[in-house]
């Protein structure tokens, strides 16, 4: 049987949040927590449909793995820090997922995202927060 590479398996991730399929990509992040490193990535793709499975897919993650969703938090973080910085579309997307792991580590990028040079992550950050836009 032929062994497929991760590059493959991010394709079928993405196309299987492209198509709703969410409820499978949950049980694969729970068998196998290193595709929470993939988070960055796959939260980067051009369809709307990925990006915003990828929300949902965090949103059941945080009930049902809440111990391992943080793994995500650094591929979302070094997402955030691209240079040139990504859309954005793509920074608030990760600004959200952050905001939906709840963790420390999260919380505190979000908290420094409110000083953003983009005013508009700042302000979404500042909402995130519950603080004034």
């Amino acid at each position: 049987m032929a062994e497929v590479s991760d590059t493959e398996l991010k394709a079928v991730i993405a196309d299987f949040l492209d198509m709703g399929l969410v409820e499978n990509i949950v049980a694969m992040f729970r068998r196998e927590p290193r595709y929470y490193a993939w988070s960055g990535e796959l939260l980067n793709d051009s369809r709307f449909q990925v990006r915003l499975g990828m929300a949902v897919l965090f949103e059941e993650l945080r009930m049902v793995d809440h111990d391992t969703i943080d793994l995500a938090t650094p591929s979302l973080i070094a997402l955030l820090q691209t240079t040139p910085p990504l859309p954005l579309f793509i920074r608030g997307d990760a600004l959200g997922l952050l905001a939906i792991i709840d963790s420390d580590q999260a919380m505190n990028e979000v908290r420094a995202l409110t000083h953003d040079d983009d005013i508009q992550l700042a302000a979404m950050a500042r909402e995130l927060l519950g603080e004034e836009a």
